[in-house]
């Protein structure tokens, strides 16, 4: 059993060893996240007035759908932070699955948005009220270049964490909205057709809820310890497989720490033999994860000619 508890020590100085090379990449993503907020907080502002003064429906859900994603870009934000905070005796793996819980929030959060939209939408095509076109066209094209910079900054980490990739998604779905509402404000402008403002609405709705549905589906995964999106186990147990001094491998679990870590446990089955080079097998096993993106393992050994006692063996 040594040999267990010491693959739990070598892990943890190993979890933390590979921390040292994040930084750069946080910094780059946290000042990403804060122009974000703070961009796109104005521009709810905006949009809002604009809204009430015009009447523009399509300009007040979009303010609406843009105050959600300021939203989630501060529980992204705040999930990013909580990634940093060490662990504890309470919290043994700290506060990192809290990013698992707000990527699940946030695209709850846009499924419900779009439910609302849809709803608006549908109402406002049976009782289409007249709107100014012209100024919906130029909020909204503001409304393109914000949400545009905001999906830019997040390009590079977009496919690294889930969290990321739900912030990219959002602006980059509002830069689509926002081009909707300028189409239509341009449209109304020149026709006066009211009912193009419900029209774009609801094809806005189904083009978001389309994006967001792998979104929910994802991170509902790695909420309930599924094995992570581009994971598969038997590619995993294979390579593991070919370490010298592995015989079988069993009761192999993978599953996500964060939207960016991922573990593994597993028993190892070795010749008695080879017993004692069980630290260099680990080490080997633990290189090979790696490159499969998995950064935590635990390791227990099993005698070859050991009978196991549990069901699935």
């Amino acid at each position: 059993m040594s040999g267990h508890s010491h693959s739990h020590d070598h892990n943890h100085s190993h979890g933390f060893g590979h921390h040292h090379h994040e930084p750069p990449k946080l910094d780059h993503l946290n000042s990403a996240f804060i122009w974000g907020i703070v961009l796109n907080s104005a521009f709810v502002i905006v949009e809002f007035v604009a809204g009430i003064l015009t009447g523009s429906l399509s300009l007040l859900t979009d303010a609406g759908h843009n105050l959600s994603d300021v939203a989630s870009l501060a529980l992204a934000l705040l999930a990013f932070k909580m990634t940093k905070v060490g662990s504890n005796s309470k919290y043994t793996y700290g506060y990192k699955r809290s990013t698992i819980l707000v990527s699940f929030f946030n695209a709850v959060i846009l499924v419900v948005t779009v439910g609302i939209i849809i709803y608006e939408a549908i109402t406002r095509f049976i009782h289409p009220e007249a709107v100014s076109g012209g100024t919906m066209a130029w909020v909204a094209a503001i409304g393109i270049v914000i949400n545009g910079f905001t999906a830019y900054l997040f390009v590079k980490g977009k496919d690294t964490d889930l969290n990321v990739k739900g912030a990219y998604m959002h602006m980059a779905m509002d830069a689509v909205v926002s081009l909707g509402v300028v189409i239509s404000g341009v449209v109304i402008y020149f026709t006066n057709l009211y009912w193009i403002d419900s029209v774009v609405g609801l094809i806005i709705g189904i083009v978001i809820l389309q994006g967001t549905w792998g979104l929910l589906k994802d991170s509902l995964r790695l909420e309930m310890d599924g094995v992570p999106k581009d994971m598969d186990l038997t590619k995993i147990k294979t390579e593991l497989l070919k370490a010298k001094g592995v015989v079988d491998i069993h009761h192999m679990h993978v599953w996500a720490l964060s939207t960016t870590e991922n573990a593994l446990t597993a028993h190892l089955v070795i010749a008695p033999a080879d017993l004692h080079l069980f630290d260099s097998i680990k080490q080997d096993l633990r290189h090979r994860l790696q490159h499969l993106d998995i950064n935590h393992s635990t390791f227990e050994p099993e005698f070859a000619d050991e009978k196991c006692h549990e069901p699935n063996c």
